[in-house]
């Protein structure tokens, strides 16, 4: 087949892949608005198919993977996306989420309890590093929260993964999180709600260790 045949065929064929694609996105950025998950999922998995490397795309699709209680699939789609697009906080902020889900689910065995809820804490961390918005709580607060789940569970006694130290110093570092947000917003009731919840669990920490003395 002679150049001049085959130039225009593939211009046409790459037009076309585009438009498919451009439309799949469309079409699951709209239901992403609506608020039907599902629809979004199939959209935006066939407009990913078509570009893997459409880190819009991916992250809707880790968005629509998490509304949807998929959390394995999410944290798969937004992995991918910090691999094109490393400084998005928000992609850390919802692999993190979608990590804390697994991390207190009773059907996740012990082990992956651990991956998963420290996973939460560092992408939390990162997320912090590349937006520290003194304005925007929702990082610390979710990261003090991840903290709190990370003490308590290392402070399960029954389970080969307690570990007391780690356990109580993961509790300080939820209430310090969450009393950095108090402070700036001391009318934050459920913050001080949460900061309580924490040092509760830390006082019993600390009584526990003192009658095994």
């Amino acid at each position: 087949m002679r150049l001049s045949v085959i130039l225009p065929f593939l211009l046409l064929s790459t037009i076309e892949t585009t438009l498919a694609q451009s439309a799949y996105v469309k079409m699951g950025q709209q239901a992403v608005m609506d608020g039907d998950f599902r629809s979004a999922v199939a959209h935006l998995e066939k407009a990913c198919i078509t570009d893997s490397t459409n880190a819009n795309a991916l992250w809707m699709l880790g968005y629509s993977y998490y509304h949807s209680d998929n959390y394995k699939k999410s944290i798969t789609a937004y992995t991918r996306v910090i691999a094109i697009k490393p400084a998005d906080a928000t992609a850390y902020y919802y692999r993190a989420r979608a990590k804390s889900y697994l991390g207190k689910d009773n059907q996740t065995k012990d082990a992956d309890k651990e991956l998963y809820l420290l996973g939460a804490i560092v992408d939390l961390t990162k997320a912090i590093s590349i937006n520290d918005d003194p304005g925007d709580s929702k990082y610390y607060q979710n990261r003090g929260i991840a903290y709190r789940d990370y003490g308590m569970f290392k402070l399960q006694t029954n389970s080969r993964f307690y570990d007391r130290s780690r356990g109580i110093n993961s509790l300080k570092a939820s209430i310090a999180d969450l009393e950095k947000i108090l402070n700036a917003n001391p009318g934050r009731n459920d913050i001080a709600a949460l900061i309580d919840q924490s040092k509760e669990k830390l006082t019993q920490a600390s009584l526990t260790a003192a009658t095994k003395h």
